[in-house]
């Protein structure tokens, strides 16, 4: 077994003489500003006085905003600029009050860390990084602005999107504009995003359209991206609402500059959108897709057909597509994708194509839900399928698709044999059907994947006490050298 785990590190300066600030929705301006208790109304306020180094804490509450808040001044290498919601707090900065066209946020500086807010109904992005460079946002969502929730443009460069939202974002009257994550036109290169979601927006999830620029990388990781193309109510706003999942690049008059944008996707999944999942456009630079998932994009899952400049490349390998079509071209150097030999891919490979949870809350420290949407189930030829990448895997080779199969956390993830016969007889667990001259291990897990019960077994038909459980719906799983079995079990008062 090979376990990879990557670690991150945000190295974030903080200064010994830094100052905290506080603002909250019942403060006023004339205040210092420097205590829970003396706190600035406005954030505008609190960024004319903080310096490299300081933190600007914003108690929750809705705080409603008639203009843009521009934040040029920059922290420095040593010592970031801190923008914080206040202790597991939610603030909600309102921007209906602008007019259409002006941005909520418009961050122009560098080294900055800002997370916890919720940015919304501004008469244009969410939030803009403009130039900045090197900036951390973090768990932060955008909805309902009257285009994209967070656009990156301007030569801004190496910033970091961390397990943030953006959703419901329309742009009337065309509709053609509002995406959810847009490092796009002249945006610089190495921004990276990570564990983020993109749903419901009227043009694209992500769109990394050039214009201004060229030669520029954008790297997405563990992101999901659904149901765009359409308005908050599901309706279709017309043709100018592309409705792609990933758009990776392209560019104006066909794309007649062959301007590159270099895209790098990992465990990334697309699904529902109206168009395609993973879009080339038109884009010609390189493109690698490892380990992705496409389900039931209306156009396509997967398509990238035009040829790219000389020198660029298409890589995909380890990834899935299902129930859509896969259009790639004869340049694309591919290795062990669900639609190649010797797979055959039917919905009996996953646990669930129910997507219930996917716009779940987010956890406590900002990561993204526990699903089973398109988990692989045990059993499915695509676990330990795949071909090495770099990226983390569970058992003897990588999985195929998006979330590598777990068999502590993931047993229920397996398919039913139907001649195995498992049922509770009062507090007796009884199994029978098993082939009695193998020796099997017997765990028993409740539908959180917690182990409960484990015993070696052998023999046709076994009677085992595993304890007194409550009623309810259980997991069995017989493994032996040769296969693994799990079967549901629902314990009442009637067995």
């Amino acid at each position: 077994m090979k376990i990879f785990i990557p670690v991150v590190f945000f190295f974030i300066g903080l200064s010994v003489c830094a100052n905290d600030y506080f603002v909250a929705t019942d403060g006023s301006d004339s205040n210092n500003g420097q205590s829970v208790d003396t706190p600035f109304k406005t954030i505008t306020k609190a960024i004319s006085v903080i310096q490299p180094g300081d933190v600007i804490y914003v108690r929750g509450g809705v705080y409603p905003n008639s203009s843009t808040i521009t934040i040029s001044k920059s922290g420095t290498p040593a010592d970031t600029c801190f923008l914080l919601a206040y202790s597991n707090e939610r603030p909600v900065l309102d921007f209906s009050g602008t007019s259409f066209g002006s941005r909520g946020i418009k961050l122009t500086g560098s080294y900055w860390h800002i997370k916890g807010f919720d940015f919304i109904k501004a008469g244009d992005n969410g939030m803009q990084i403009s130039g900045g460079g090197n900036n951390l946002i973090e768990f932060c969502s955008f909805y309902e602005n009257k285009d994209t929730g967070l656009q990156i443009s301007s030569g801004a460069h190496d910033n970091t999107i961390l397990n943030c939202d953006s959703y419901y974002n329309a742009d009337p009257t065309d509709y053609g504009d509002a995406d959810g994550f847009a490092p796009k036109l002249d945006v610089g290169t190495n921004n990276r995003f990570i564990g983020c979601r993109a749903w419901g927006n009227c043009d694209d999830g992500w769109d990394g359209y050039m214009r201004g620029a060229t030669n520029v990388t954008t790297i997405l990781e563990n992101c999901w991206t659904w149901g765009n193309g359409y308005l908050k109510d599901g309706t279709n706003p017309g043709s100018q609402a592309n409705g792609n999942g990933f758009k990776m690049g392209g560019g104006d008059n066909s794309n007649s500059q062959n301007l590159t944008h270099h895209f790098f996707l990992s465990n990334c999944v697309a699904f529902y959108n109206k168009a395609k999942g993973f879009d080339q456009n038109n884009n010609v630079g390189t493109m690698q897709l490892l380990n992705c998932t496409g389900y039931k994009n209306l156009s396509a899952n997967y398509r990238i057909k035009k040829e790219l400049v000389s020198g660029e490349t298409l890589t995909v390998k380890n990834c899935v597509s299902f129930d859509g079509k896969t259009e790639l071209g004869s340049f694309a150097v591919e290795a062990t994708n669900s639609w190649m030999a010797p797979f055959s891919l039917t919905e009996d490979d996953f646990i669930t194509l129910d997507t219930s949870g996917v716009s779940a809350p987010r956890k406590a420290d900002g990561s993204l839900p526990d699903v089973q949407f398109v988990h692989l189930a045990s059993g499915s030829d695509l676990i330990n399928s795949g071909t090495e990448v770099g990226l983390p895997f569970l058992g003897s080779a990588p999985d195929l698709g998006a979330f590598e199969y777990d068999p502590n956390t993931g047993i229920n993830l397996s398919k039913l044999d139907k001649d195995l016969v498992v049922y509770f007889s009062g507090n007796n667990l009884n199994i029978h059907n098993y082939q009695s001259d193998k020796e099997a291990k017997l765990r028993l897990y409740n539908l959180n994947g917690q182990m409960l019960f484990e015993s070696i077994i052998q023999g046709q038909s076994v009677q085992l006490t595993p304890g007194i459980l409550n009623n309810g719906v259980y997991l069995v799983e017989l493994e032996n050298q040769e296969s693994r079995l799990v079967s549901k079990v629902v314990k009442s008062n009637f067995n």
